[in-house]
């Protein structure tokens, strides 16, 4: 992967958009694959929720990377209502290991996880995440910690 040196500047951008239709498994996984692949050319890393046609990502890199795929990511026609949640300058990786972190949740049992909250359970999920950006970022890394 081409991470940064210790003087490039980073950001990080995280995002929230609902899908057009459910994802079975099989499609999420193929998503998975090719932005695990872009994300290693480009040099970025991050992390990738999707519970109940809602997506929560967070992307970390040059700014000029994050920025160029998420131009990408809004035109991509397989999902609507995207809304950045924050876009700010990092000191250092949150998801250093993980060309894309991910974790599907549909039909997990998130009452099993330490620190759950209902926060997920909520109705009309990407909003909620655009309304508590903090607590996004905290379920991002709350994820990090449990992989």
């Amino acid at each position: 992967m081409n991470i940064n040196s210790p003087n490039t500047p980073l950001i990080h951008l995280a995002y929230v958009s609902t899908a057009v239709r459910f994802m079975p498994l099989d499609e999420l996984t193929a998503l998975l694959e090719q932005a695990r692949q872009k994300n290693d050319r480009l040099g970025i890393t991050g992390m990738l929720l999707y519970k109940d046609k809602s997506f929560l990502q967070v992307l970390e890199g040059e700014p000029d990377a994050v920025h160029a795929l998420y131009q990408r990511i809004q035109r991509d026609d397989r999902h609507e209502k995207v809304k950045t949640l924050f876009d700010e300058a990092l000191d250092t990786r949150d998801f250093p290991e993980w060309t894309m972190g991910f974790q599907n949740l549909d039909g997990t049992d998130l009452t099993e996880l330490e620190g759950y909250s209902d926060f997920l359970e909520t109705p009309d999920t990407a909003r909620t995440f655009f309304e508590h950006q903090t607590r996004a970022k905290k379920l991002l890394l709350l994820f990090r910690a449990n992989s």
